[in-house]
């Protein structure tokens, strides 16, 4: 008797289809990375300066054990850089703080317009000194460009606060990008 004999097609050797597919893959990861993946705007704070302010409202009053009442400001002026690194303008919508004090007590606040700060400056002057040009709510940043201003931040808290806190961090909202934040350090 004679053996069968099935005819089978020749065996495909799946390495060039393999080797095709991972540098595809290669040349699009590479492509995403050149244009999108390191993309980004990036903050950073260059300068840190702080205010401490107790105000005394004096009163008329002469009654025994009355105390004036007094309210605490603390003042944070951060000087932020801004790096577009995207292919697109970024147009700056709001600037927010939050603060999360020792007990874990989360305050948060709007950096202050420019309409205010000349009612600022005149009301505590020692501000003056500290600031400098401010960064501006609807500025727009051209891509590959950079821009830097300062910001004034106020909590109602002393500076023993201030230096007990967890954590603090700037929150820049843009119109058409993701937000942005950025810690302030520790002194």
């Amino acid at each position: 008797m004679s053996e069968l004999a099935f005819a089978q097609p020749e065996r495909r050797s799946f390495l060039l289809p393999a080797l095709i597919a991972i540098a595809a893959l290669g040349i699009a990861g590479g492509l995403f990375y050149l244009y999108i993946a390191h993309h980004t705007v990036k903050l950073a704070i260059t300068h840190v300066a702080v205010l401490p302010t107790h105000t005394v409202f004096k009163s008329d009053s002469k009654l025994v054990g009355h105390q004036d009442p007094f309210q605490d400001d603390f003042y944070v002026l951060a000087t932020l850089r801004l790096d577009n690194r995207l292919n697109d303008p970024v147009f700056i919508k709001d600037i927010t703080a939050t603060l999360t004090a020792s007990d874990g007590t989360v305050t948060s606040t709007s950096a202050v317009e420019k309409n205010d700060l000349d009612t600022l400056y005149t009301a505590f002057p020692a501000l003056v000194p500290l600031a400098s040009a401010p960064l501006l709510r609807d500025t727009a940043i051209q891509p590959g460009n950079r821009a830097e201003g300062m910001v004034i931040l106020n909590f109602p808290i002393t500076q023993a606060d201030w230096n007990q806190r967890k954590s603090a961090d700037i929150t820049l909202d843009f119109y058409h990008q993701d937000p942005i934040t950025v810690a302030i350090p520790k002194p």
